[in-house]
């Protein structure tokens, strides 16, 4: 059943699902030393060791480009407490898992400290062929982030709601900035992710599309270039899933925190809702620019929540805080509806007070040097 609302998305109108569409998420964590902090090529061990675990399911655990990385990927979920129930059960199965094999699991989403020479990669064909493809940029690969899911009913819809979400992007990326430490030091930056990233082709904020065909047209051209070898390479911080019928964001961060994860799937679904179901016709997105946009990514991964932000409507800076309070404001009917307010606000204002995992990690860094920040992430990993 739909209602009557449609999503204006290029040539043709497609209707709006009723209720909360499904969601899932996917987790990328290192494989640290528990004394230096060093990334450990131990993910054959540490699959083995938690593939054995009764509350693991082996597909649910997958490779990265690094031996030194591991990702989980939960099954589709309804609701933000079935989300939250499998990111536990995953982490702390794969904790254990690190543990007997003699590293940390750490839900970094950059490698604080590098060792001397390049990280090995992961011995299948693919990533061999993309070693070899981005040369040095696969040595900096010590990045992670999270992926949601959110389920759409068509191409034409997941389109639409794409060009709607990408000034959007960058508000995610600070709420999500967990990455400050790179090779031993302080970078400065919030998502210091976000900035290697953006270094790989066909990356940062997606173009804005006419509609389905337009998407498709643009891939297929490419394809047909030889700019990448499959959409596995569309870097793109949103993108449609090959595999899914998804629309999936790429511009968070790991988080530190289970549940902040479970926060940051609640707005994004609620914001996909949202978005979907203003009135038809649908205005178009908002005319920022390209590099308007780019700028708002550049400065979000900079600052996260510590400064300025830009409001997707109008693309002027204001403060941080006031930016997600008219966001709260604006979702509020989607969260009620999903039954997901009760989960999503308490955990956003404690971020707010506490900050997120990059403000974290930097006091940590700051108080306790590199020992206290690697047990830190340690222990915010696997805490319940």
């Amino acid at each position: 059943m739909a209602v009557r609302d449609e999503l204006t998305g290029g040539s043709r109108r497609t209707t709006v699902p009723a209720g909360p569409p499904t969601m899932g998420v996917e987790e990328e964590y290192l494989l640290l030393d528990p004394t230096s902090g060093l990334p450990m090529p131990k993910v054959e061990a540490v699959r083995e060791a938690a593939g054995l675990h009764p509350a693991v399911d082996h597909a649910e655990l997958q490779h990265e480009l690094l031996q030194a990385q591991i990702e989980v990927a939960t099954p589709v979920c309804s609701a933000l407490a079935e989300v939250g129930g499998h990111l536990l059960r995953l982490r702390h199965a794969l904790a254990a898992a690190a543990e007997d094999s003699g590293c940390r699991l750490a839900a970094c989403a950059t490698g604080p400290y590098a060792p001397a020479a390049p990280p090995a990669i992961t011995d299948a064909p693919r990533y061999h062929s993309i070693s070899r493809q981005v040369t040095r940029l696969a040595d900096e690969a010590l990045i992670n982030g999270m992926h949601m899911h959110v389920g759409i009913p068509d191409q034409e819809y997941g389109v639409a709601l794409l060009n709607r979400l990408r000034p959007w992007l960058p508000i995610l990326t600070a709420l999500a900035a967990n990455s400050p430490v790179w090779h031993g030091s302080d970078t400065g930056f919030a998502s210091w992710r976000t900035v290697v990233f953006g270094r790989w082709p066909i990356s940062g904020i997606p173009p804005l599309f006419a509609g389905a065909q337009d998407y498709e047209e643009r891939i297929q051209h490419l394809l047909d270039a030889q700019l990448i070898r499959d959409r596995g390479q569309l870097y793109w911080q949103a993108r449609l899933s090959a595999r899914f019928p998804t629309i999936e964001l790429r511009a968070m961060d790991v988080q530190l925190r289970a549940d902040e994860a479970v926060m940051l799937a609640g707005l994004v679904r609620a914001l996909a809702v949202t978005l979907s179901r203003e009135r038809s016709p649908a205005p178009a997105p908002p005319a920022w620019p390209p590099e308007g946009l780019a700028g708002a990514g550049w400065h979000a991964a900079r600052h996260g929540m510590g400064a300025m932000l830009h409001d997707p409507r109008t693309g002027l800076a204001r403060p941080a805080g006031a930016i997600v309070e008219d966001m709260i404001d604006y979702l509020t009917p989607a969260l009620a509806e999903a039954g997901d307010t009760r989960e999503v606000v308490p955990l956003l204002d404690r971020l707010m007070r506490e900050g997120n995992g990059a403000e974290r990690q930097r006091r940590s860094l700051a108080e306790t040097g590199r020992q206290g920040l690697i047990t830190m992430i340690a222990a915010e990993t696997s805490a319940s």
